[in-house]
């Protein structure tokens, strides 16, 4: 599988780096970041690092073949753009192949509360088939740390990509 993950916006970064760190080894791994998640990572989780102001980069075009790509912190900004069709930029010009290509896409919106922009832009990517997956906490798995959490909601992403996985206790 090739897999596209990305953040977008400062808070909850962390969620988009921990998933590439508890990504299976034989997953093609490709990482996009914005100026607000910049970290240097290559050497430390075998990841393909792209700037995200690259839109000639490999992953911009569908006949790269990515299977998948999840953007997880999605910032309202990111999510509207998407919604617009606007590829201003790497991440969004990703977004915007995967679903011309009908590839899976899934954002994690990360604002609480949603605004009605927002809830209109969500509806309206979801109708033509983007999964909006925020991260949600459940109780059944009886987290109770962050750690557990956090890897409740990634078990939950990897499980809409088809990426097995026992991060959190399932439903019993």
């Amino acid at each position: 599988m090739k897999l596209i993950v990305a953040t977008s916006g400062a808070s909850g970064v962390n969620l988009g780096l921990k998933i590439l760190k508890l990504l299976p080894l034989d997953i093609d791994k490709h990482f996009i970041m914005t100026k607000n998640s910049e970290i240097v990572l290559n050497k430390e989780i075998n990841v393909t690092i792209h700037k995200n102001e690259d839109i000639s980069a490999s992953i911009a075009s569908g006949s790269f073949g990515s299977d998948a790509m999840i953007i997880a912190p999605c910032s309202m900004n990111t999510l509207a753009k998407i919604a617009c069709g606007i590829s201003d930029n790497l991440v969004t010009r990703c977004a915007s192949v995967m679903i011309k290509e009908q590839k899976k896409l899934i954002l994690a919106p990360r604002e609480m509360p949603f605004s009605a922009i927002a809830l209109e832009n969500m509806q309206k990517l979801a109708t033509i088939g983007v999964i909006i997956a925020p991260p949600v906490m459940a109780y059944y798995s009886e987290q109770q740390t962050l750690d557990e959490m956090e890897n409740f909601v990634i078990g939950k992403w990897f499980d809409m990509l088809n990426i097995e996985n026992n991060l959190y206790k399932r439903w019993e």
